[in-house]
């Protein structure tokens, strides 16, 4: 399995978004996505984030879940994309943990699972 770190840079936190070269494998399977993927990584490309609250306000459709979990809407809700998140003294780590269809989603939801996949 391939692992990929990419900083994305900005004036006063950075994001280390983990694992993007598998939202990148996901796109090659699912091409209708790719339009959507690019622009959730250019909002977090100029996000500043400090707080969970700022997370929000980027992305206002997103779920907190426990665990230090979000659940990110991307493409009209289309596609659901499960990270964990660490807030450092500099920068906001997001970990990929999944990605797929809003079907998919519902299907691990049913089972709760939610809270503990970790596909990547």
């Amino acid at each position: 399995m391939r692992t990929i770190l990419i900083t994305l840079a900005f004036n006063y936190m950075r994001v280390h978004l983990i694992k993007w070269i598998s939202v990148e494998d996901f796109v090659t399977t699912h091409a209708r996505s790719k339009v959507s993927c690019e622009t959730f990584k250019e909002k977090i490309k100029h996000a500043d984030w400090e707080s969970i609250n700022d997370i929000r306000n980027t992305f206002s459709s997103a779920d907190i879940l426990k665990n230090y979990r979000i659940v990110f809407n991307i493409g009209g809700n289309n596609y659901r994309m499960i990270c964990s998140y660490w807030f450092g003294s500099r920068m906001i780590h997001l970990y990929l943990k999944w990605i797929g269809t809003h079907a998919e989603y519902t299907k691990l939801c049913n089972h709760n699972l939610q809270y503990t996949i970790d596909e990547y």
